[in-house]
């Protein structure tokens, strides 16, 4: 019998479990996790928001495991791996494996400002463990004031949350607007103002430098790098993360910020694969599960290479105001060219570069996405269309099939 071991419960690990149960009935395969509950993590802010239980979290169906033979070993940290010996050490145990996929995630970074890392109430949002946390803190400390080191999507998440029970919160951002990865500063705009509005205050270009603690070792001032001084009842990190990567630093196999994989996923170990936040390939749940698919498919014997470096930044939805952003957000030289239109329900903004569409932002109204992701991601020239019409016009209609050397036929070519 052969036997596979997957560590991580997360999109790509659950996603190759599927893949691999499918290719190989009669194997092994046996999963792994500090998580006792699968969850979404892109559906934490509902827990936090007391929109949804532990069990609505999930995004596989009850009887997963059951159903396809797996067995799962759950609230499992894994100390180490040991790739002479083909084995995975847990806390009170070990695995043997013929072939072993890593897909243990991201952990959240704490920023080195004082007392930041040694207090206790300063949480991640990473983890369904950590939104229990926060929770919990929440309910326990009658929670007025949450101070939050980030405005991207975590961060933003955090707060709409908290925002939901009624608790104020204060978001500080180095950059000079919030989701500053996804958004330019309209579309910023139009958010912050809507963030506002239900009760958060923003502190934007400036950061925290130092914090005030109490005898419970709790923080109770957070103070930016101006002076001001502000007052929270707890602290949440959504500053950044990094690849869950630390049980691996005796294992030998080759790693930098991330662990490094080839184009088939497969690490410096031949027997040893990864998928998802631990390789730094992407950090969205579609790539992720594509990777644990493909991940699983070169694990069964199947080679297939992953080359899909088409990223979409995210899609993001707050009070209603929907968004999707893909491919670059500013123009990345004076050679591109930036199409806007705008109006009070919507804005949408497109990037070209030597007639091919290299990034978009819908917000408001975001019909139509699929269309402009598959411009972007199949590099497909619209230079003629450009001539005969607004950019923001065009749709599949305008396009008739392929010539014979593969190429797009528009209108104006026939």
């Amino acid at each position: 019998m052969e036997y596979y071991v997957i560590i991580g419960c997360g999109a790509a690990g659950m996603a190759a479990a599927e893949r691999l149960r499918r290719l190989k009935p009669d194997a092994s395969i046996v999963m792994v996790s500090k998580d006792e509950h699968s969850h979404s993590r892109c559906m934490l802010h509902k827990y936090l928001g007391g929109e949804r239980d532990v069990e609505g979290l999930a995004f596989t169906d009850e009887d997963f495991f059951e159903k396809n033979h797996i067995y799962w070993s759950r609230g499992q940290a894994v100390k180490r791996v040991d790739t002479a010996a083909k084995k995975v050490i847990l806390e009170d145990g070990e695995l043997v494996y013929d072939k072993l996929l890593i897909a243990s995630g991201a952990v959240y970074s704490v920023p080195p400002i004082p007392n930041f890392r040694t207090a206790d109430n300063v949480y991640g949002f990473r983890d369904l463990s950590d939104a229990v946390k926060i929770r919990k803190a929440v309910e326990e400390k009658n929670a007025k004031h949450v101070f939050i080191v980030g405005s991207g999507l975590v961060g933003l998440d955090v707060a709409y949350a908290l925002l939901e029970q009624g608790v104020k919160v204060t978001i500080a951002e180095m950059a000079d607007r919030i989701l500053p990865l996804q958004t330019d500063a309209t579309s910023a705009g139009a958010y912050q103002e809507l963030f506002e509005k239900a009760g958060a205050s923003f502190r934007l270009g400036i950061g925290a430098s130092d914090s005030k603690v109490n005898d419970k070792n709790e923080i109770t001032h957070v103070i930016l790098a101006n002076g001001e001084e502000i007052p929270c009842d707890f602290v949440v990190a959504a500053a950044g993360v990094r690849p869950c990567i630390d049980f691996l630093k005796d294992s030998g196999l080759e790693m930098e910020r991330s662990l490094k994989v080839n184009e088939y996923l497969r690490t410096s170990d031949p027997d040893v694969y990864a998928a998802g936040d631990v390789t730094g390939l992407s950090g969205i749940w579609p790539n992720a599960m594509d990777q644990g698919r493909k991940a699983a498919m070169n694990m069964a014997g199947m080679p297939v290479a992953y080359t899909d470096s088409f990223c979409i930044k995210n899609t993001i939805n707050f009070f209603g105001l929907a968004m999707l952003s893909a491919g670059d957000i500013e123009p990345k030289d004076d050679s591109c060219q930036v199409y806007t239109k705008e109006s009070r329900s919507e804005y949408k903004k497109a990037i070209v570069k030597d007639g091919i569409v290299t990034g978009i932002q819908l917000q408001g109204d975001i019909s139509g996405s699929g269309f402009w992701q598959h411009l972007i991601k199949n590099k497909i020239d619209i230079s003629g269309l450009l001539k005969e019409k607004n950019i923001f016009h065009i749709s599949y209609a305008d396009f008739y099939g392929l010539d014979s050397t593969g190429e797009y036929i528009y209108s104006g070519q026939c």
